[in-house]
Formats: C-alpha cells, sequence, structure tokens
C-alpha cells in the first residue's frame, strides 16, 4: 500500500479526520524549508504537501504567490524541490509527501525524468492544478510507473458526470476545492459544501479533503465533519512570511498542533 493509502487507513482506525499541511519549497529559503518541513509531523501533520514554485500560479492567492517569489528569488528550483524530499526522508518514512503545482516547470524537467526522480525521492503523489484529465494521459502512464498518485481537483462546479472524468487514472485522495476561486481569499459555506461532497462520495471511493479557505481551528473543525481531511496552507504561509526566522518553527509547530488538536 501507499504511504497515502495507509495513512488514511490509519486515520479511520483512529476515529480522526486527517491534516494536511502545505508549504512552499524553498520559502524563505533552502535550508529554512528544510527545517520547517521536518518540523511538521512531530507537530501534526499526517501529510505534507510541498508547492513547486512557479511565476505565474494562476490558483494562488497573494499570500502564496510571495512564497512562490520568495523561493524563486532564493534559487529554488525543481531539483532543489526534490532534494528536499530526499532529505526528508532520510529520518521519515512514514509521512506522505504530496507535490502540487503547474505544468510547466515538469514539462521543463521533462515529465518521465520527472516522475522517475519523484519516486526516487520520496514523493507519494502529484497534483498539476493546470493540467485537466483530457491532457493528462502520459502523466498518469509516468506516475502509475512510479508508483506516485495523480490526485485531482473537485470544485464547487463540478457535477456527476465531470467528477467520472477527473478520477479516471487519479489516486490518493480527492482534493474538493470549497470555494469558486483562489488561495487564502473567502470561506466557504459549509452547508454548500457539504451538499456536494455528499453527491461525490456516491461517485468515489477516494478520500476526500477539503481545501482553500480552512485557516483556523474553527474552519478545521467544521469542514472535518464532512470531509476525511482538511487541507491547511495559506494560514501557515502567513506565519512563515511575517515571523522571524529563529520563531517560525515554534510558532508554526503551536498552530499546527492547534489545528491537528481541532481534529481529534
Amino acid at each position: 500500500m501507499s504511504r497515502i493509502s495507509t495513512t488514511f487507513e490509519k486515520l479511520t482506525s483512529e476515529n480522526r479526520k486527517g491534516l494536511i499541511t502545505f508549504i512552499m519549497g524553498g520559502d524563505p529559503d533552502f535550508n529554512s524549508s528544510i527545517e520547517i518541513l521536518k518540523s511538521m509531523p512531530a507537530a501534526g501533520a499526517d501529510i505534507i504537501e510541498i508547492g513547486m514554485p512557479f511565476s505565474d500560479p494562476v490558483a494562488d492567492g497573494e499570500i502564496i504567490q510571495r512564497a512562490g517569489l520568495r523561493a524563486l528569488a532564493s534559487g529554488m528550483t525543481l531539483k532543489k524541490i526534490l532534494e528536499m524530499v530526499r532529505l526528508f526522508r532520510k529520518d521519515n518514512q512514514e509521512t506522505p509527501i504530496v507535490l502540487m503545482g503547474y505544468s510547466n516547470p515538469i514539462h521543463a524537467y521533462t515529465e518521465e525524468l520527472f516522475f522517475k526522480d519523484a519516486a526516487t525521492a520520496g514523493v507519494d503523489g502529484v497534483l498539476i492544478v493546470d493540467t485537466p484529465p483530457e491532457e493528462s494521459a502520459l502523466l498518469v502512464e509516468y506516475a502509475k510507473n512510479n508508483n506516485i498518485d495523480i490526485i485531482r481537483l473537485a470544485t464547487p462546479t463540478t457535477d456527476n458526470q465531470r467528477i467520472h472524468k477527473i478520477t479516471n487514472g487519479a489516486g490518493g485522495f480527492l482534493y474538493y476545492v470549497s470555494i469558486a476561486g483562489v488561495t487564502g481569499t473567502a470561506s466557504a459555506d459549509i452547508t454548500t459544501v457539504s451538499a456536494h461532497i455528499t453527491e461525490l462520495k456516491k461517485e468515489t471511493n477516494l478520500p476526500i479533503s477539503i481545501g482553500f479557505g480552512i485557516k483556523t481551528p474553527k474552519d478545521a473543525k467544521e469542514m472535518s465533519t464532512i470531509g476525511d481531511a482538511v487541507v491547511v496552507g495559506s494560514a501557515l504561509i502567513q506565519t512563515i512570511e511575517f515571523s522571524e526566522k529563529d520563531q517560525v518553527i515554534e510558532k508554526l509547530s503551536t498552530q499546527i498542533r492547534a489545528l491537528s488538536d481541532a481534529l481529534k
């Protein structure tokens, strides 16, 4: 079984929902980002998403856009993202790592080589925001050959017919975008989200993780009542951005611990 599947089975056996934390790889710099990444499991992160910095992140709001620009300015590359994962895996073989980003850097790396190197580094899943299912046949093949899950997005406009296309070739979990917008902006209406997720669960057996607009332990607890996991990104990125370097890990760990506790 994959690390992602094992994690969701464990969550089910413990009767709790998962916390998926997002950081931008290389923000504010490579060494700091490594230390932040390594600190997250002990604080309560069940799965970690690492953003692959890109100059034109169309799905992201200002907070994550700034994080990507800081990472790029520090010299971050896709090869260095994979090096981050390799270093993380020296001490942690349990926590799933998902890379999240855009198709352009992967295409420049070449897709086949990227998935091969990602598997060697210890990546468990890849979410490519701007590649629709209709254009992803080769990516699915490369991922499958390397035992990496292709994770897909569903949105408030995803209907039952569309979900079959989205989940074809998908694995790991389904990432539900709870708002019609970019990251770090509005909060979702739980009544609307709940009705849609109920319909999605009729069409897929994949665990459903809810992201976008989840900032506080209260938000996380509320959304965990209807999903299998919650994703928190922009709120954590803000802590990284506005904390002194020698205080980042302590503040971030406190924040993640509060989010994790809210899900128990």
